[in-house]
């Protein structure tokens, strides 16, 4: 199948006038963090604060999550019952450590019929798997989608092998994006983005220090980052899965490969994302 070449330059990277406030720069929802699992969405949360979301917002499951994040206070952090009193938000990022419990299928079903962009990464792809409703509402939303599955679970969303999906990696996103009428990144070495507009890009920044836990709750983040900031869904994930890596590929120079973490590509992206902005 033919690939397209991505040109930084072609996309509109969001700029800041002098009278600039955080309303002028969206507001991101985070939502995840089943027991044991609230870094996810914190790692989420915070790499769509430090990308340059005005406001972000994160709904955690766990009963035991906590009130404030310390590393990041700037976050404001929910609990489930507090989602309906939340004022409308310009994305919606869920699925990171979101487990597939009756809450989890209840939050996906509400944010599939919002009317905002929605960012679907881990158990909110596994629920939609298994979910014949949760498939529909995804075909009747209007506003843009954005699948993130790693292998696994595209192989869950087309009800294959997951070695099917590696030996074709190109045609599996491809038929993601068909299927699911969403923009997919189908994670990897060498992500395969496929946009709305029927264009398939391989990203080529990356290495295998990547491979540790929490890089695609940080994905997900700066997407939402980006989208939240007035960006289209198309060009918010080819920028945020090249920044993502080239941040990493920035730390494996600096000798950071072997112990990488997810945290840090999140700071380096930030600093990326301002270079680039600034050119």
């Amino acid at each position: 199948m033919k690939t397209s070449t991505l040109n930084l330059k072609q996309l509109r990277i969001p700029q800041r006038p002098l009278d600039s406030h955080k309303g002028m720069f969206g507001t991101v929802l985070v939502i995840g963090g089943q027991f044991g699992m609230v870094g996810a969405p914190l790692l989420a949360a915070r790499a769509a604060l430090q990308l340059g979301a005005g406001c972000v917002h994160a709904v955690l499951l766990a009963e035991d999550a906590p009130s404030v994040d310390l590393l990041q206070p700037e976050l404001m952090l929910h609990k489930s019952t507090d989602l309906p009193h939340l004022a409308p938000t310009s994305v919606i990022a869920i699925g990171c450590g979101m487990g597939t419990k009756p809450l989890a299928y209840e939050l996906l079903h509400r944010t599939l019929q919002s009317s905002a962009t929605v960012v679907l990464d881990a158990d909110a792809l596994n629920l939609l798997a298994i979910h014949a409703e949760l498939r529909a509402l995804l075909a009747a939303r209007a506003a843009a989608t954005i699948l993130t599955p790693h292998p696994s679970e595209a192989a869950r969303l087309l009800g294959c092998a997951t070695a099917d999906i590696q030996h074709n990696r190109l045609e599996m996103a491809a038929a993601l994006r068909s299927r699911y009428h969403s923009s997919v990144v189908l994670k990897g070495a060498g992500s395969v983005c496929a946009t709305r507009d029927g264009k398939l890009y391989i990203n080529t920044t990356g290495n295998p220090g990547m491979s540790s836990a929490g890089m695609g709750d940080v994905l997900t983040g700066i997407i939402a980052a980006l989208v939240a900031q007035g960006m289209t869904a198309d060009d918010a994930l080819l920028l945020a899965v090249h920044l993502h890596g080239a941040a990493g590929d920035e730390l494996a120079q600096q000798n950071a490969m072997l112990g990488m973490s997810a945290s840090e590509v999140t700071v380096w992206a930030r600093w990326l994302f301002n270079r680039i902005a600034k050119e």
